[in-house]
């Protein structure tokens, strides 16, 4: 009998594929001096200064157990207070559990709510991320193309073509990681009747949701009409607060929802740090715009530099009505998007991925890059894409 390798102890559900082209980039980028990467969603600005002495404060004062499962009692109550007033959300503290980053909230949730064979209606192009949640539970995800004539937003008719009998829950994401789309209101309306009359659980992922531009309107589809019991609620502290290092997240959803998460969460983490939450709590504790109103102009100045660029280049996009990222059409330089990222990297030294990373079957036609890099980088950059264009010509 031939020995049992390890590879072959390894379930069949969570093998990866060889190496991915992304991974292929970075390791690329590794060797290469002076890259500036456009890729990651890691906001460059620094966690606010009053958030990092709460979390030294609560270090001093020897905070180092466990919370509740469901994370401080006083974070949760503050989260409900911040969603209802910012949001027009009514959920109670008991209906919010406080995650290890929104990433743990999306595998809990799917894990709870999830039975084998269930369907999941999801656009794209996507954050993948919710694939392997999905087929970890091993649930089925059904695609809902966007269309960049459209801004990418995903569209109710285009929702409801896909129904079927095992349809148990669609994903909004808005605004939308990679392309930038946010949901019109009229549209996010449309979905939660949809939602209502199909019995399907709405989850609705926020986390670009405090980060808007040219007068884009975030809708909660929990604050609708009869929404709250099925819908759950997805936000964090990393994008909006510069926080990704501490990996501190919540979802908030219908008590019955809520009770069945728990049960799953204590199984996985038991609990957030205590050190991130005590400095979430005084993240919520005093006003966002005095530190973050400049650095909103800031990623306004920045946006306006890529989008710049990309019109000179010919380059189309859909409008980015908020969050870091980009989804620019090259398809007027004639080669294939992962030709391009390859050659930019090489000759220009400026990293961004293939759109076909981002859960699209619009191979070779988008990139996705994100404005998180200081300006006179970002600057720098555009002018080493600008070069590598010409040599394409």
């Amino acid at each position: 009998m031939a020995a049992l390798s390890l590879h072959d102890g390894l379930a069949r559900h969570i093998r990866t594929r060889d190496v991915s082209f992304r991974t292929r980039l970075l390791e690329m980028a590794a060797d290469i001096p002076d890259v500036i990467a456009l890729g990651r969603g890691d906001p460059d600005f620094h966690t606010p200064d009053h958030i990092v002495a709460a979390a030294h404060k609560a270090l001093d004062e020897n905070r180092h157990h466990y919370t509740a499962v469901a994370g401080l009692g006083e974070l949760t109550e503050a989260i409900a207070a911040m969603l209802r007033q910012e949001h027009g959300l009514g959920y109670a503290p008991e209906e919010i559990i406080v995650t290890n980053g929104v990433e743990e909230a999306i595998m809990t949730c799917m894990v709870s709510l999830l039975n084998p064979g269930d369907e999941v209606l999801m656009g794209y192009p996507r954050f993948t991320n919710y694939d392997k949640a999905i087929n970890l539970c091993h649930g089925t995800v059904v695609s809902v193309p966007t269309r960049q004539a459209q801004d990418f937003v995903m569209q109710p008719e285009d929702v409801e073509a896909r129904i079927s009998e095992r349809t148990r829950m669609l994903v909004l994401v808005s605004p939308d990681n990679p392309t930038g789309a946010v949901t019109p209101p009229e549209t996010v309306r449309a979905l939660a009747r949809l939602a209502q009359r199909h019995n399907l659980i709405l989850v609705s992922d926020e986390i670009y949701s405090r980060i808007l531009f040219d007068g884009a309107r975030h809708l909660s589809p929990a604050s609708l009409p009869d929404m709250h019991e099925r819908t759950i609620t997805l936000n964090g502290f990393s994008k909006a607060y510069a926080m990704t290092g501490w990996r501190l997240g919540y979802m908030a959803g219908p008590a019955a929802y809520i009770r069945q998460v728990l049960e799953v969460r204590h199984t996985l983490s038991i609990s957030a740090s205590t050190i991130a939450q005590y400095a979430a709590l005084a993240a919520l504790a005093q006003p966002r715009a005095p530190w973050w109103d400049p650095i909103q102009a800031e990623l306004e100045e920045r946006r306006a530099c890529v989008l710049s660029t990309l019109d000179n280049l010919d380059f189309t996009y859909g409008f980015p009505g908020g969050g870091y990222f980009l989804f620019p059409n090259i398809t007027s330089l004639g080669i294939p998007a992962a030709r391009f990222c390859e050659t930019l990297l090489q000759e220009g030294r400026v990293l961004v991925f293939p759109g076909s990373q981002e859960g699209t079957a619009l191979e070779g036609e988008y990139i996705r890059m994100s404005i998180l890099q200081p300006l006179p980088q970002l600057e720098e950059a555009m002018r080493r894409m600008r070069r590598t264009v010409e040599s394409l010509s």
